[in-house]
């Protein structure tokens, strides 16, 4: 385990610098463009018979559990971390329009892009029942947290429209969550749920996660405010965030919803009236280092991970397709809305435009596919998250920036100078 993490962490510090030394790109799109590179020469040389090393680094990434390391371990700190600069009076302002969003939107996406894709499979005269396609369509349905919220940064896009977003994509994923959790159990048990199960499964998880993030913020808030010590507060935080997650499991609640709720009340509340402004500036400061650090090795993850997938290439067609599906599916539930509802979501004019090739997808999807037990149709949806995932990070992650100044004009603040538009 020991060389695993001192491979990941010289890669990731390798992908980094030479990013920041040559490419100059937005540290998460650099740093996975460069990491899917290593694959790339990784695999061509094994093709060409110089397969010793890469063979050796290959067992070394099989041997991450992708999803577990994820899911059960850098999710919550990142969640917090995103949760923790979120406005809170800016979101509450907003709370109905981030609901639709983050409930009715991820549902309906889900739904469409499951659907779409069993036909569209079908079509091209490859297999995948309806019930995993709509797994499928479970686990690409959220939006990415860690690549959205700082998307709009250099755009200098209005307060209102980065609030939705980031809020959006960090709600969403809870969601996303507890649909690939019933919809697995569909396509792997071969077992309906009824309606009364399925939705004590989904209040319990969704309320329990709001609960749960409520009571463990709370308590993170009033021992915060009992001491004036930055070192002891940091330490109450990571309390919170590990405490909080380890607890989501056995309760049966969602630990990704838990700990947004965790971030919100901490970074707003707890901020306001129990820090002093000596614990702002260090826990922005190691909150801040966290995500960087966690981001940047995520993104290695996920380029790293094309060395060991068992890909069906010759799909790679209609995985392209497929790309075009979650953009349109998006369009549809998120964009079309926002729309035609300008006085209701009370967004500058242009930002359902943004709000589509905003949805970013990344490490939590994959992560999602590579928990499905091996058989050829997980091999089948891990190529499609995987291409939706490329696509979404290298393209709408490098131009989402441009684009937004383009879209919203005048209502996007003035740039900084030598600051790249397409952050991720």
């Amino acid at each position: 385990m020991n060389e695993i993490a001192a491979i990941l962490i010289a890669v990731t510090a390798a992908c980094a610098w030479i990013n920041e030394r040559w490419l100059k790109l937005p540290m998460a799109v650099g740093i996975f463009a460069l990491s899917l590179l290593v694959s790339v020469t990784m695999l061509g040389a094994i093709h060409v018979g110089f397969g010793a090393l890469p063979d050796a680094a290959a067992k070394q990434l099989a041997s991450i559990d992708f999803s577990v390391l994820l899911l059960q371990g850098m999710l919550s700190f990142l969640l917090f971390a995103g949760a923790l600069h979120v406005d809170a009076h800016a979101l509450r302002s907003f709370r109905w329009q981030v609901g639709f969003l983050a409930l009715v939107g991820t549902l309906a996406t889900a739904f469409i892009i499951g659907i779409a894709t069993y036909f569209s499979l079908r079509w091209a005269g490859f297999e995948l029942s309806l019930p995993m396609s709509l797994v499928f369509g479970a686990l690409i349905a959220p939006t990415d947290p860690v690549a959205v919220i700082g998307a709009l940064k250099s755009a200098k896009a209005p307060h209102e429209l980065e609030t939705t977003i980031a809020a959006e994509s960090l709600f969403n994923d809870g969601v996303g969550v507890v649909l690939f959790a019933i919809f697995s159990e569909l396509a792997l048990n071969g077992t309906t749920p009824s309606p009364v199960s399925l939705s004590v499964f989904a209040v319990r998880e969704v309320v329990g996660g709001l609960a749960l993030g409520g009571a463990v913020g709370a308590i993170a808030f009033y021992a915060l405010r009992a001491v004036d010590n930055y070192e002891v507060e940091i330490l109450v935080t990571l309390a919170a965030v590990m405490g909080g997650y380890a607890l989501a499991t056995p309760l049966g609640v969602s630990g990704p919803l838990a700990m947004v709720i965790v971030g919100l009340i901490v970074g707003n509340k707890g901020r306001e009236l129990a820090m002093s402004q000596q614990t702002r500036v260090e826990l922005d400061r190691f909150w801040a280092l966290v995500d960087t650090v966690l981001n940047s090795l995520l993104f290695v993850l996920i380029g790293l991970e094309a060395l060991v997938m068992d890909l069906p290439l010759r799909a790679i067609p209609i995985a392209l397709a497929v790309v075009v599906l979650s953009l349109a599916a998006r369009s549809l539930t998120v964009g079309l809305p926002v729309a035609l509802l300008p006085r209701w979501f009370r967004l500058p004019k242009g930002s359902s435009k943004v709000l589509v090739w905003a949805g970013l997808r990344g490490g939590i999807s994959v992560a999602l596919a590579l928990s499905l037990p091996k058989s050829p149709e997980r091999d089948l949806v891990v190529l499609l998250t995987y291409t939706v995932v490329l696509f979404s990070v290298l393209m709408q992650g490098l131009t989402i920036g441009r684009l937004t100044r383009r879209w919203l004009g005048n209502a996007c603040g003035p740039a900084d100078v030598n600051e790249p538009t397409g952050n991720a």
